[in-house]
């Protein structure tokens, strides 16, 4: 628009000063028009004058050949001159006072060159009143002829004088017009080339202070754009991308303060973990060294029920004997009612480890289920323990009672000795009933030991896995510890950008922390493994004589202290304890 109103301006400043050019032009050709009609009126005056010293020079020569021979063609030819010169006169001349001055001019020119006939005439005729027509007709003709050509002489003058005035005053008309129509132009163009920098040096520094806070991290800075032009288009390019670059960093903010949360959060149930898993490690060791004690007890155990399988087949030969001599029925009761004591004792003592066994195996079972997929295979093995300690526990009750039996009635058998006869074969018989359950006892107690070594050694390669965990568990907190950093430094990356208020509210609310679930470790049910005491007999074992060893616990590796907690029958508890590991 502006460039468009000095292009106008330009345009009607040529226009007017190619009017004025063509006008001083033509002004300047009718000047020199005027001044030649001008020139032309003066030559035909001179001319006219000449001519008429010429007529009197005649006169005065009184009828001379020669100087008539002289004058007489020049006045021919001055004359054709004027005639020449009155042509171009009456085709010049367009003003009705210069055609009436002309006309005039020509009536006289003609009456005069009449009166100059008549005077040759006469003069040639040798008429005497040739002077007195000189004198009286032909000056006075001659003085009307010239002085009408002064007249058209002084109008022509006039003419010339008032159009270089005219021309001046144009001229000077124009220049003014012209200097006038520049000037506006000039300062038009000023103006407009002021709006014109100012409109584009503006937008320029909104959008260069725009970019140099987008460089120094301000974000919070809107551009407001009230153009449509391409300054305009820019500022809106600038703002749009500010708002892109904004929004990126809030996504980025918001993901980099999620990741820092996370991170931390992870970092602490890594540490967490790594406790439980430390502390899992510890009672798997102390679970180990008890499955090697229970090992050495169950081995124990095997070795007193052959022994009592071998007391028990002597038992029946001593019987066998007692039917034949009756006499030493007291002693061998006695000796039956001693060896039936101390099998009491030791199904005692087998009654205890079965359920020491039991426990023992519950606690497995328990550690299996916290151990996961892979105690699974150890819990089926405690499973079966469990029910092998229950059959125990259920035939050393069986021989308990059966061993109840026996005393009552050897000691029935010892008031009544005449009736040994026949309480020798029911004792034979009973004690035949007892070799069997003693050589059942013989055999359970051998798959009970090589139950509890399959046990011993899961136990072992579960404790190998778990401190496998632990290692994997320590190498997890270290790469979330590092991923906390990271996140941290990024964080503080990202804390350089300060965003507008609305895009921080926004970002408020979408970055809130997780809530996670309490890491806090859950009671482990652990029972310190009773201490296993040998039975109290003096029937020594067929082994190498290794004498059984109190069971003593091992030092857990981590600090944080065994909950110990009673155990529970229920499975459920044992989920719940699960879930929470």
């Amino acid at each position: 628009m502006g460039f468009g109103a000095v292009l106008a301006l330009l345009l009607g400043v040529v226009v007017m000063a190619v009017v004025r050019l063509d006008a001083a032009e033509r002004a300047q050709a009718a000047s020199i028009e005027m001044e030649n009609r001008a020139a032309a009126t003066l030559e035909w005056s001179s001319h006219t004058s000449l001519n008429v010293n010429r007529v009197l020079a005649l006169a005065k020569s009184d009828n001379n050949p020669a100087v008539e021979a002289h004058f007489k063609p020049m006045i021919a030819q001055t004359s054709a001159r004027i005639s020449e010169l009155q042509e171009y006169l009456q085709a010049s001349i367009i003003s009705e006072q210069g055609k009436t001055l002309l006309a005039d001019i020509g009536d006289r020119r003609k009456a005069y060159i009449d009166i100059r006939k008549g005077y040759f005439k006469k003069l040639a005729d040798g008429d005497p009143s040739a002077p007195e027509t000189l004198n009286q007709a032909l000056m006075p003709a001659a003085d009307q002829y010239v002085g009408a050509m002064d007249t058209l002489l002084r109008y022509q003058r006039d003419l010339v004088e008032s159009s270089a005035a005219a021309a001046s005053v144009q001229s000077r008309n124009g220049m003014v017009l012209l200097g006038s129509l520049g000037a506006l132009t000039l300062l038009l163009g000023a103006l407009l080339a002021w709006r014109i920098s100012l409109s584009i040096t503006r937008p320029v520094n909104e959008a260069l202070e725009a970019a140099q806070a987008v460089a120094s991290g301000d974000l919070s800075r809107a551009i407001v754009v009230t153009r449509t032009d391409e300054m305009g288009g820019l500022l809106t390019a600038l703002n749009t991308m500010r708002q892109s670059l904004t929004d990126t960093v809030a996504q980025v903010r918001s993901a980099t303060d999620s990741i820092n949360v996370a991170s931390s959060e992870i970092a602490a149930g890594n540490q967490d973990l790594s406790a439980r898993t430390e502390q899992a490690a510890s009672n798997l060791e102390e679970t180990a060294a008890s499955m090697e004690e229970l090992t050495s007890t169950v081995t124990q155990s095997a070795d007193a029920a052959r022994q009592a399988n071998q007391l028990a087949a002597s038992a029946s030969e001593v019987a066998v004997r007692g039917g034949q001599v009756v006499s030493q029925v007291v002693t061998t009761m006695e000796e039956i009612n001693h060896s039936s004591k101390k099998i009491s004792d030791i199904i005692g003592v087998i009654d205890g480890i079965a359920f020491q066994t039991n426990i023992l195996a519950l606690n497995a079972a328990v550690e299996a289920a916290r151990a996961g997929e892979q105690g699974r295979g150890f819990a089926v093995v405690a499973s079966e323990v469990r029910n092998l300690a229950q059959r125990s526990a259920e035939a050393a009750k069986e021989i308990k009672g059966l061993i109840g039996t026996s005393v009552d009635k050897v000691d029935a058998g010892s008031r009544l000795v005449a009736e040994a006869g026949q309480t020798m074969s029911e004792i034979v018989g009973s004690v035949q009933r007892v070799t069997d359950i003693i050589g059942e006892i013989t055999a359970a107690s051998g798959e009970q030991s090589s139950g509890i070594s399959q046990v011993n050694t899961a136990v072992n390669q579960l404790d190998q896995m778990t401190q496998q965990n632990a290692a994997l568990v320590e190498q997890s907190a270290a790469a979330a510890e590092s991923l906390k950093d990271q996140a941290m430094k990024l964080a503080q990356v990202v804390q350089l950008f300060r965003l507008d208020a609305g895009t921080q509210v926004s970002l408020s609310r979408q970055a809130r922390p997780v809530v996670m679930a309490s890491m806090a470790p859950a009671p482990l049910l652990h029972k310190a493994a009773p201490k296993l005491t040998p039975p109290k007999s003096s029937i020594k074992p067929a082994t190498n004589g290794t004498s059984p060893m109190a069971l003593k616990r091992p030092k857990p590796a981590s600090t944080t202290p065994a909950v110990t907690a009673p155990v529970k029958a229920s499975t459920g508890g044992d989920e719940g304890e699960w879930e929470s590991f």
